[in-house]
Protein backbone atom coordinates (compact mmCIF):
# COMPACT_ATOMS: atom_id res chain seq x y z
CA UNK A 1 0.00 0.00 0.00
CA UNK A 2 1.47 3.30 -0.64
CA UNK A 3 -0.92 6.62 0.32
CA UNK A 4 0.20 9.92 -1.25
CA UNK A 5 -0.60 13.58 -1.20
CA UNK A 6 0.97 15.80 -3.97
CA UNK A 7 -1.26 18.50 -2.81
CA UNK A 8 1.88 20.80 -1.27
CA UNK A 9 0.98 22.68 1.78
CA UNK A 10 1.65 26.49 -0.11
CA UNK A 11 -0.99 25.49 -2.25
CA UNK A 12 -3.23 24.24 1.31
CA UNK A 13 -2.23 27.67 2.95
CA UNK A 14 -2.97 29.51 0.00
CA UNK A 15 -6.43 28.06 -0.29
CA UNK A 16 -7.27 28.24 3.37
CA UNK A 17 -5.80 32.37 3.35
CA UNK A 18 -8.61 32.89 0.37
CA UNK A 19 -11.44 30.89 2.16
CA UNK A 20 -11.27 32.23 5.93
CA UNK A 21 -12.53 35.93 5.18
CA UNK A 22 -15.31 33.98 3.32
CA UNK A 23 -16.15 31.87 6.49
CA UNK A 24 -15.24 28.92 4.38
CA UNK A 25 -13.02 26.12 5.96
CA UNK A 26 -11.04 23.22 3.62
CA UNK A 27 -13.14 20.00 3.33
CA UNK A 28 -13.19 16.92 1.56
CA UNK A 29 -11.62 15.69 -0.95
CA UNK A 30 -8.96 18.27 0.49
CA UNK A 31 -8.39 17.21 3.51
CA UNK A 32 -5.99 14.39 3.60
CA UNK A 33 -7.90 10.85 5.05
CA UNK A 34 -6.13 8.26 6.92
CA UNK A 35 -4.75 5.28 5.21
CA UNK A 36 -5.94 1.60 6.26
CA UNK A 37 -5.89 0.09 9.67
CA UNK A 38 -2.38 -0.62 10.09
CA UNK A 39 -3.94 -4.02 12.45
CA UNK A 40 -6.21 -5.25 9.76
CA UNK A 41 -5.42 -7.76 7.46
CA UNK A 42 -6.64 -5.50 4.52
CA UNK A 43 -8.51 -6.58 1.50
CA UNK A 44 -6.33 -6.00 -1.74
CA UNK A 45 -8.39 -4.35 -4.77
CA UNK A 46 -6.39 -4.09 -7.61
CA UNK A 47 -7.68 -1.27 -10.54
CA UNK A 48 -7.09 -3.05 -13.71
CA UNK A 49 -6.53 -0.89 -17.07
CA UNK A 50 -4.99 1.14 -19.25
CA UNK A 51 -4.65 5.36 -18.82
CA UNK A 52 -8.07 5.98 -17.76
CA UNK A 53 -6.96 3.86 -14.59
CA UNK A 54 -3.56 4.80 -14.35
CA UNK A 55 -2.57 8.26 -15.74
CA UNK A 56 -3.88 9.79 -13.05
CA UNK A 57 -6.75 7.59 -12.95
CA UNK A 58 -7.92 10.28 -9.91
CA UNK A 59 -11.01 8.20 -9.62
CA UNK A 60 -9.28 5.82 -7.93
CA UNK A 61 -8.86 8.71 -5.52
CA UNK A 62 -11.94 9.55 -4.97
CA UNK A 63 -13.20 5.75 -4.72
CA UNK A 64 -10.48 5.19 -2.23
CA UNK A 65 -11.29 8.02 0.13
CA UNK A 66 -15.70 7.53 -0.42
CA UNK A 67 -14.64 3.82 0.59
CA UNK A 68 -12.70 4.92 3.98
CA UNK A 69 -15.56 7.31 4.68
CA UNK A 70 -17.75 4.59 4.64
CA UNK A 71 -16.16 2.70 7.30
CA UNK A 72 -13.86 0.70 4.87
CA UNK A 73 -10.51 0.98 6.55
CA UNK A 74 -9.16 -2.29 5.80
CA UNK A 75 -8.65 -2.14 2.25
CA UNK A 76 -5.17 -1.90 0.39
CA UNK A 77 -4.79 -0.76 -3.41
CA UNK A 78 -2.32 -2.75 -5.05
CA UNK A 79 -0.46 -2.64 -8.17
CA UNK A 80 2.92 -2.43 -9.76
CA UNK A 81 2.31 1.75 -10.41
CA UNK A 82 2.83 3.95 -8.26
CA UNK A 83 -0.08 6.68 -7.72
CA UNK A 84 0.06 10.50 -9.66
CA UNK A 85 -1.22 13.72 -8.34
CA UNK A 86 -4.20 14.19 -7.88
CA UNK A 87 -4.43 16.64 -4.98
CA UNK A 88 -5.76 14.34 -2.16
CA UNK A 89 -3.72 11.69 -0.26
CA UNK A 90 -5.12 7.90 -1.31
CA UNK A 91 -3.57 4.56 -1.95
CA UNK A 92 -2.32 5.29 -5.15
CA UNK A 93 -0.92 1.71 -6.20
CA UNK A 94 -2.58 0.37 -9.87
CA UNK A 95 -2.17 -1.59 -13.06
CA UNK A 96 -3.54 1.15 -15.07
CA UNK A 97 -0.31 0.95 -17.82
CA UNK A 98 -1.16 4.07 -20.49
CA UNK A 99 -1.53 3.06 -24.00
CA UNK A 100 -1.80 -0.82 -23.48
CA UNK A 101 -4.04 -3.01 -25.14
CA UNK A 102 -6.49 -5.83 -23.63
CA UNK A 103 -5.45 -7.86 -26.25
CA UNK A 104 -1.73 -7.29 -25.92
CA UNK A 105 -1.70 -8.27 -21.78
CA UNK A 106 -3.69 -11.24 -22.61
CA UNK A 107 -1.04 -12.21 -26.35
CA UNK A 108 2.18 -11.42 -24.11
CA UNK A 109 1.40 -13.36 -20.89
CA UNK A 110 1.99 -10.17 -19.27
CA UNK A 111 -0.84 -10.39 -16.21
CA UNK A 112 0.71 -13.25 -14.18
CA UNK A 113 3.68 -11.54 -13.03
CA UNK A 114 1.80 -8.51 -11.89
CA UNK A 115 -0.75 -10.77 -9.94
CA UNK A 116 1.86 -12.90 -7.84
CA UNK A 117 3.56 -9.63 -7.00
CA UNK A 118 0.40 -7.83 -5.59
CA UNK A 119 -2.12 -10.57 -4.98
CA UNK A 120 -4.80 -9.38 -5.41
CA UNK A 121 -8.42 -10.42 -3.69
CA UNK A 122 -10.72 -7.81 -6.10
CA UNK A 123 -9.67 -6.83 -9.42
CA UNK A 124 -11.48 -3.57 -10.77
CA UNK A 125 -11.25 -3.72 -14.12
CA UNK A 126 -12.07 -1.04 -17.12
CA UNK A 127 -10.02 -1.75 -20.07
CA UNK A 128 -10.29 -2.48 -24.00
CA UNK A 129 -10.83 1.59 -24.45
CA UNK A 130 -7.24 0.98 -26.77
CA UNK A 131 -8.49 -2.00 -28.32
CA UNK A 132 -11.43 -0.13 -29.60
CA UNK A 133 -9.68 2.77 -30.99
CA UNK A 134 -7.95 0.18 -33.11
CA UNK A 135 -10.53 -1.28 -34.29
CA UNK A 136 -10.30 -4.94 -32.30
CA UNK A 137 -13.32 -7.45 -33.03
CA UNK A 138 -15.37 -7.71 -29.71
CA UNK A 139 -14.90 -11.50 -29.97
CA UNK A 140 -11.24 -10.70 -29.78
CA UNK A 141 -11.51 -8.56 -26.69
CA UNK A 142 -13.46 -10.98 -24.94
CA UNK A 143 -11.15 -13.58 -25.65
CA UNK A 144 -8.37 -11.52 -23.74
CA UNK A 145 -11.31 -11.16 -20.67
CA UNK A 146 -11.29 -14.57 -20.82
CA UNK A 147 -7.54 -15.55 -20.30
CA UNK A 148 -6.81 -12.59 -17.89
CA UNK A 149 -9.82 -14.13 -15.87
CA UNK A 150 -7.97 -17.41 -16.27
CA UNK A 151 -4.81 -16.34 -15.00
CA UNK A 152 -6.85 -14.61 -11.94
CA UNK A 153 -8.05 -17.73 -10.94
CA UNK A 154 -4.78 -19.46 -11.42
CA UNK A 155 -3.18 -16.83 -8.96
CA UNK A 156 -6.40 -17.06 -6.47
CA UNK A 157 -8.91 -18.84 -7.32
CA UNK A 158 -11.87 -16.67 -5.08
CA UNK A 159 -11.14 -13.78 -6.92
CA UNK A 160 -14.06 -11.58 -7.37
CA UNK A 161 -14.16 -9.52 -10.85
CA UNK A 162 -15.43 -6.59 -11.25
CA UNK A 163 -15.38 -5.29 -14.70
CA UNK A 164 -16.99 -1.98 -16.36
CA UNK A 165 -19.03 -1.31 -19.62
CA UNK A 166 -16.10 1.05 -20.56
CA UNK A 167 -17.16 4.73 -20.90
CA UNK A 168 -17.97 6.40 -24.57
CA UNK A 169 -15.33 7.58 -26.63
CA UNK A 170 -15.56 10.07 -29.47
CA UNK A 171 -11.88 11.34 -29.95
CA UNK A 172 -11.45 13.29 -33.11
CA UNK A 173 -10.15 11.31 -36.25
CA UNK A 174 -11.81 8.58 -34.85
CA UNK A 175 -15.92 8.52 -36.06
CA UNK A 176 -16.37 4.90 -35.87
CA UNK A 177 -15.04 4.57 -32.23
CA UNK A 178 -18.43 5.77 -30.85
CA UNK A 179 -20.38 3.04 -31.96
CA UNK A 180 -17.73 0.11 -31.77
CA UNK A 181 -18.06 1.09 -27.81
CA UNK A 182 -21.69 0.72 -27.89
CA UNK A 183 -21.35 -2.53 -29.78
CA UNK A 184 -18.30 -3.94 -27.53
CA UNK A 185 -20.29 -2.77 -24.29
CA UNK A 186 -23.39 -4.71 -25.15
CA UNK A 187 -21.50 -8.53 -25.40
CA UNK A 188 -19.94 -7.29 -22.03
CA UNK A 189 -23.20 -8.78 -19.53
CA UNK A 190 -23.30 -12.09 -21.97
CA UNK A 191 -19.61 -12.83 -21.46
CA UNK A 192 -19.83 -12.26 -17.68
CA UNK A 193 -22.43 -14.52 -17.02
CA UNK A 194 -21.04 -17.29 -18.87
CA UNK A 195 -17.57 -16.74 -17.35
CA UNK A 196 -19.17 -16.13 -13.69
CA UNK A 197 -18.86 -18.81 -11.16
CA UNK A 198 -20.00 -19.10 -7.28
CA UNK A 199 -16.50 -18.59 -5.96
CA UNK A 200 -14.97 -16.22 -8.29
CA UNK A 201 -18.00 -14.11 -9.05
CA UNK A 202 -17.71 -11.44 -12.07
CA UNK A 203 -20.02 -8.20 -11.18
CA UNK A 204 -20.36 -5.97 -14.56
CA UNK A 205 -20.54 -2.33 -13.86
CA UNK A 206 -22.05 -0.15 -16.10
CA UNK A 207 -19.58 3.09 -16.33
CA UNK A 208 -21.62 4.04 -19.99
CA UNK A 209 -25.02 5.12 -19.09
CA UNK A 210 -24.64 9.09 -18.35
CA UNK A 211 -21.46 9.63 -19.41
CA UNK A 212 -20.92 12.51 -21.44
CA UNK A 213 -17.61 12.93 -23.61
CA UNK A 214 -18.50 16.30 -24.30
CA UNK A 215 -18.79 17.55 -20.59
CA UNK A 216 -17.06 14.54 -18.99
CA UNK A 217 -13.83 14.00 -20.82
CA UNK A 218 -10.94 16.46 -21.94
CA UNK A 219 -10.18 15.00 -24.94
CA UNK A 220 -12.91 12.69 -26.20
CA UNK A 221 -11.69 9.74 -24.33
CA UNK A 222 -9.94 10.85 -20.65
CA UNK A 223 -12.27 11.93 -18.01
CA UNK A 224 -11.99 15.19 -16.60
CA UNK A 225 -13.37 16.32 -13.02
CA UNK A 226 -16.53 15.57 -13.40
CA UNK A 227 -16.12 12.32 -14.89
CA UNK A 228 -13.67 11.08 -12.46
CA UNK A 229 -16.61 11.63 -10.30
CA UNK A 230 -19.16 9.81 -12.47
CA UNK A 231 -16.70 6.61 -12.60
CA UNK A 232 -15.89 6.61 -8.95
CA UNK A 233 -19.66 6.80 -8.42
CA UNK A 234 -20.17 3.91 -10.46
CA UNK A 235 -17.67 1.86 -8.68
CA UNK A 236 -18.29 2.60 -5.20
CA UNK A 237 -21.60 0.41 -4.97
CA UNK A 238 -20.31 -2.47 -6.68
CA UNK A 239 -17.17 -2.76 -4.94
CA UNK A 240 -18.64 -1.57 -1.33
CA UNK A 241 -21.05 -4.89 -1.79
CA UNK A 242 -18.25 -7.54 -2.51
CA UNK A 243 -16.50 -5.70 0.79
CA UNK A 244 -19.20 -6.29 2.67
CA UNK A 245 -19.98 -9.61 1.40
CA UNK A 246 -16.72 -10.78 2.80
CA UNK A 247 -13.71 -11.47 0.92
CA UNK A 248 -12.33 -15.06 1.56
CA UNK A 249 -8.42 -15.21 3.69
CA UNK A 250 -5.48 -13.80 1.64
CA UNK A 251 -4.35 -15.71 -0.17
CA UNK A 252 -0.72 -14.71 1.43
CA UNK A 253 2.53 -14.61 0.71
CA UNK A 254 3.24 -15.40 -3.03
CA UNK A 255 3.10 -19.34 -3.84
CA UNK A 256 1.76 -20.17 -0.44
CA UNK A 257 -0.78 -22.60 -2.27
CA UNK A 258 -0.17 -24.83 -5.58
CA UNK A 259 -0.54 -22.35 -8.06
CA UNK A 260 0.60 -22.98 -11.50
CA UNK A 261 0.57 -20.73 -14.94
CA UNK A 262 -0.23 -21.89 -18.60
CA UNK A 263 1.02 -20.43 -21.64
CA UNK A 264 0.33 -20.92 -25.27
CA UNK A 265 2.78 -20.96 -28.24
CA UNK A 266 1.72 -21.34 -31.80
CA UNK A 267 4.01 -23.56 -34.32
CA UNK A 268 3.74 -24.25 -37.73
CA UNK A 269 0.58 -24.23 -39.40
CA UNK A 270 -0.82 -25.50 -42.31
CA UNK A 271 -4.31 -25.37 -44.28
CA UNK A 272 -6.78 -27.55 -41.85
CA UNK A 273 -4.82 -27.44 -38.23
CA UNK A 274 -1.81 -26.67 -36.85
CA UNK A 275 0.68 -27.46 -34.06
CA UNK A 276 0.92 -25.85 -30.77
CA UNK A 277 2.85 -25.66 -27.21
CA UNK A 278 1.67 -25.29 -23.94
CA UNK A 279 4.47 -24.30 -20.99
CA UNK A 280 3.29 -24.91 -17.91
CA UNK A 281 5.27 -23.37 -15.08
CA UNK A 282 5.03 -24.11 -10.95
CA UNK A 283 3.99 -20.24 -9.85
CA UNK A 284 3.96 -21.25 -6.21
CA UNK A 285 6.72 -22.06 -3.46
CA UNK A 286 5.46 -25.55 -2.94
CA UNK A 287 6.31 -28.35 -5.15
CA UNK A 288 3.40 -29.78 -7.33
CA UNK A 289 2.45 -33.13 -7.81
CA UNK A 290 0.83 -32.64 -10.83
CA UNK A 291 -1.17 -30.13 -13.15
CA UNK A 292 -3.73 -29.90 -15.38
CA UNK A 293 -4.46 -27.34 -18.35
CA UNK A 294 -7.84 -26.31 -20.11
CA UNK A 295 -6.93 -25.15 -23.39
CA UNK A 296 -9.96 -23.45 -25.27
CA UNK A 297 -8.66 -23.24 -28.82
CA UNK A 298 -10.16 -19.95 -30.87
CA UNK A 299 -12.24 -20.23 -34.20
CA UNK A 300 -13.52 -23.54 -33.72
CA UNK A 301 -10.35 -25.50 -33.58
CA UNK A 302 -10.43 -28.78 -32.27
CA UNK A 303 -7.20 -30.20 -30.54
CA UNK A 304 -6.57 -34.24 -32.11
CA UNK A 305 -3.64 -35.10 -30.48
CA UNK A 306 -1.25 -34.37 -27.45
CA UNK A 307 2.02 -35.37 -26.33
CA UNK A 308 3.10 -34.64 -23.05
CA UNK A 309 -0.33 -35.01 -21.36
CA UNK A 310 -2.91 -36.59 -21.60
CA UNK A 311 -5.72 -34.90 -23.08
CA UNK A 312 -10.05 -35.18 -22.61
CA UNK A 313 -12.47 -32.74 -25.00
CA UNK A 314 -15.85 -31.49 -24.60
CA UNK A 315 -18.57 -31.26 -26.44
CA UNK A 316 -17.53 -27.65 -27.18
CA UNK A 317 -14.43 -27.86 -28.18
CA UNK A 318 -12.33 -27.39 -25.08
CA UNK A 319 -9.80 -29.93 -24.15
CA UNK A 320 -8.56 -30.91 -20.76
CA UNK A 321 -5.04 -31.85 -20.56
CA UNK A 322 -3.34 -33.57 -17.41
CA UNK A 323 0.23 -34.48 -17.14
CA UNK A 324 1.77 -37.49 -18.12
CA UNK A 325 3.28 -38.37 -14.92
CA UNK A 326 6.75 -38.32 -15.54
CA UNK A 327 6.19 -34.40 -16.06
CA UNK A 328 3.87 -33.85 -13.29
CA UNK A 329 6.34 -33.28 -10.37
CA UNK A 330 7.41 -29.69 -10.62
CA UNK A 331 9.48 -27.74 -7.76
CA UNK A 332 8.89 -23.79 -7.45
CA UNK A 333 9.86 -22.24 -10.32
CA UNK A 334 10.12 -25.07 -12.21
CA UNK A 335 8.44 -25.41 -15.76
CA UNK A 336 7.62 -28.20 -18.48
CA UNK A 337 5.51 -28.38 -21.68
CA UNK A 338 2.93 -30.06 -23.61
CA UNK A 339 2.64 -30.25 -27.61
CA UNK A 340 -0.69 -30.67 -29.73
CA UNK A 341 -2.32 -30.71 -32.75
CA UNK A 342 -5.10 -29.14 -33.71
CA UNK A 343 -7.63 -29.02 -36.74
CA UNK A 344 -9.14 -25.85 -37.86
CA UNK A 345 -12.03 -24.69 -40.07
CA UNK A 346 -10.89 -23.28 -43.28
CA UNK A 347 -12.26 -19.72 -42.24
CA UNK A 348 -10.03 -20.29 -39.28
CA UNK A 349 -7.50 -16.83 -38.03
CA UNK A 350 -3.88 -17.33 -37.29
CA UNK A 351 -3.71 -20.12 -34.65
CA UNK A 352 -5.12 -18.89 -30.90
CA UNK A 353 -6.26 -20.21 -27.77
CA UNK A 354 -7.32 -19.53 -23.93
CA UNK A 355 -5.40 -21.87 -21.45
CA UNK A 356 -5.89 -21.88 -17.97
CA UNK A 357 -3.69 -24.20 -15.13
CA UNK A 358 -4.58 -25.61 -11.49
CA UNK A 359 -2.02 -27.44 -9.60
CA UNK A 360 -2.12 -29.85 -6.99
CA UNK A 361 0.03 -30.68 -4.02
CA UNK A 362 0.99 -33.08 -1.00
CA UNK A 363 0.91 -30.75 1.91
Amino acid sequence: MRVIDHLPLRVLLALTALLLPLGLTLTPPFAPRAAAAPDATPVRVMPLGDSITGSPGCWRALLWNRLLDAGHTDIDFVGTLPGQGCGVAYDGDNEGHGGELVTSLADQDLLPGRLAATRPDIVVMHFGTNDVWSSVSPDRILAAYTKLVSQMRAANPDTRLLVAQIIPMNPAGCTGCAQRVVDFNARIPGWAAETSTTRSPVTVVDQWTGFDTATDTYDGVHPGDAGNEKIAARWYPALADVLDQGVPGDPGDPGDDATCTASFRAGSAWPGGYQAEVTVRNASTVALTGWTVTVAPADGARLTQVWGGTLDSSADGTATVTDAGWNGALTPGASTSFGFIASTPATSGAPAATVGCTATATF
